[in-house]
This record gives structure tokens, C-alpha cells and sequence, in this order.
């Protein structure tokens, strides 16, 4: 625990806000969407998914095929324990929604699907968008799937696979991809060349637990240092990476 704690305190002394961000695209993205306090109706959404998760009697026998659990000792899991423990927070859900709805992604790709709360956000935060998620676990992926029919959430896609044999196929180029699952620095760096390659001017890479291990954090480290990589954001929980050509490289480090 006090890599994480060590960390979030570099974060804080180190970061900001909006003020003092000089680059007219980034100032824009954490004014217009980092900071955006308006309460969209498809926040309901996000709540009764939530929800429904959440009051859940069920277990699933989960197959992991990442870098383990912090928070569970067996394999046998109570959805509504995955959702509260494991599942992304409100809080990032409704940031990651007002992403897609900001830069409005015609392809997303997600690898690692759990349950699909990170899912059903890139789904209705782009309606006009179709989305492909990955979960390697043959009972996690059924209740997503279960839950993303009940809900009609149309333009979804999930695939069960492993990230690995996902990417054995070429790959093409997505408009935004959120990278939460297999928490390891050499597996990270993989998917980021292979992304990275099919990437185009307008890609966004966003990747979860940057600070996990400080093996993560090396990932992260030698990410954002890549040539190609010309703007960068630590928002601690997750790093967002960009192709913007026409930008000189820079790094911020921005508190939501």
C-alpha cells in the first residue's frame, strides 16, 4: 500500500487544474469535459446499471487472466463485491461517458469488459458509435452481455478472448481505446505499439492504473516518452495519451 499513497502524494504537489494548461486543446478538454458538473439524463442510465449489479445475489466463477486481485482471495466472486470493489467508480464512469461524448468516437475499443460498467458509459456517451470490448472470462462476458441486451445497448460488441489472441489478427485503426485490464508493464507496452501503429492524428489511448506497481508506472513512463506520443495527461487513476501531430509534445498532470 505505500507505493500507491507515495505516489498520489507526488501527484497532488505536482499537478493542477486548468490554470497555467497554455495548450488551447488541452484547456478545452479539461474545461469542456474533465469539469463539465452538468447532469446529463443518461446518468440515470449509469445508475441503474449500477444498480442492478449492485443488488445482485449471483457468483460468478471468474477466470483471470490479468495481474490478480487486490481485494478477492478466491475465484468465486459476488457480482454485487465485483461491482463495489472492482468495477469502475461513479465518479470515473460519468468522466469516461462525457469522453466519448466529447470527442464523439466512431470505433472504441475495450480491453477488459468485467461487468461492463466502463462499457454501457462508452455506449451511450456516443450513441452514433460502435464499440468492441474484450473479456477474457467465458462467466463475466455472459452477464455482461446479459445486462447489455437488457438494457439495449446495441452497438456493443463483446468479444470473449484474451487480449493476445485478440490482437494475433491486424489491427485497425480505433478513435478511442480504454486499456483496463492485465496490469503488466510488458503486456501495456505490447498493446501500446500494437495500438499505437494503427493509430491515427485523432486517437486517444486511455490507460487505467498507471500507478498500480511501479512497474506500471515505468509503462506509463516509457508511453508518454515515445516520438509519437505528443501530448500526455496524468489524472493519477488513469493516463491519456494523443497522436496530435500538429502539437509540440507536452505533459500535464491534471487533478479531477
Amino acid at each position: 500500500m505505500y507505493y500507491p499513497i507515495k505516489t498520489y502524494l507526488k501527484f497532488l504537489f505536482r499537478s493542477r487544474n486548468q490554470h497555467g494548461v497554455h495548450s488551447p486543446f488541452v484547456y478545452d478538454l479539461v474545461t469542456k469535459c474533465f469539469y463539465n458538473k452538468q447532469d446529463y439524463p443518461e446518468y440515470a442510465v449509469l445508475r441503474d446499471y449500477r444498480k442492478n449489479l449492485l443488488e445482485s445475489n449471483d457468483t460468478l466463477e471468474v477466470t483471470d487472466y490479468g495481474a490478480g486481485s487486490r481485494v478477492f482471495k478466491s475465484n468465486t466472486r459476488s457480482i454485487a463485491a465485483i461491482a463495489r470493489n472492482a468495477g469502475i467508480s461513479k465518479k470515473r464512469q460519468q468522466l469516461l461517458f462525457r469522453l466519448a461524448r466529447y470527442f464523439k468516437p466512431a470505433l472504441s475499443l475495450e480491453l477488459g469488459t468485467s461487468l461492463g460498467l466502463a462499457t454501457v458509459a462508452l455506449s451511450i456517451g456516443n450513441t452514433h458509435g460502435r464499440v468492441i470490448t474484450l473479456e477474457g472470462c467465458p462467466n463475466t462476458a455472459a452477464k455482461a452481455q446479459e445486462l447489455f441486451s437488457e438494457f439495449q445497448l446495441e452497438k456493443i460488441q463483446l468479444k470473449t478472448t484474451t487480449f493476445e489472441t485478440f490482437f494475433e489478427n491486424p489491427s485497425i485503426g480505433y478513435d478511442l481505446v480504454f486499456i483496463d485490464g492485465n496490469h503488466d508493464k510488458t503486456n501495456t507496452l505490447s498493446y501500446f505499439d500494437l495500438l499505437r501503429k494503427s493509430a491515427h492524428n485523432d486517437t486517444v489511448l486511455i490507460f487505467d492504473d498507471i500507478y498500480w506497481s511501479p512497474e506500471m508506472t515505468e509503462a506509463w513512463n516509457e508511453i508518454i516518452a515515445h516520438p509519437e506520443v505528443t501530448v500526455s495527461i496524468d489524472t493519477y487513476q488513469w493516463g491519456l495519451v494523443f497522436f496530435r501531430k500538429e502539437q509540440e509534445k507536452e505533459h500535464f498532470r491534471i487533478r479531477v
